[in-house]
């Protein structure tokens, strides 16, 4: 296991659920804001990464995390309210992720256009009842 000392340490998260927002703060003073959309199209488990062939997951503009559950002192595992929850995020997957989230974002957006996709969800999480 290759060890991760140069990668900073996660000092903080806070969900903002209305936004769909993690704020992420780190040991060496950084501070990113990842959306919760970002964080589920580029899980880190075998779900999404397939053998070394990245399945492009859709329809995510919406989704939020029900759960942030810490794992060790290295990672936590995000929970989905869409039931994805197989991906541990360590703080070097985190920490790569915030760092270049401008060039994964853009690089997703042009993968949905090539495969003619879409962020959209296909139900209305949203939807409000009333009594």
């Amino acid at each position: 296991m290759t060890p991760q000392s140069d990668t900073p340490k996660v000092t903080g998260l806070k969900l903002k659920r209305k936004s769909r927002q993690l704020e992420i703060s780190f040991d060496n003073g950084q501070q990113f804001t990842l959306s919760c959309e970002l964080l589920r199209v580029y899980s880190p488990s075998a779900e999404v990464h397939g053998h070394g062939n990245p399945v492009l997951v859709t329809h995510k503009k919406n989704v939020n995390i029900n759960a942030i559950t810490p794992v060790g002192n290295y990672a936590v595992k995000l929970v989905f309210d869409d039931g994805h929850d197989t991906g541990l995020y360590s703080w070097k997957v985190l920490y790569d992720l915030a760092s270049n989230q401008v060039d994964l974002w853009e690089n997703y957006l042009a993968r949905l256009r090539a495969a003619k996709a879409s962020r959209e969800p296909l139900i209305d999480m949203a939807v409000k009842y009333h009594t």
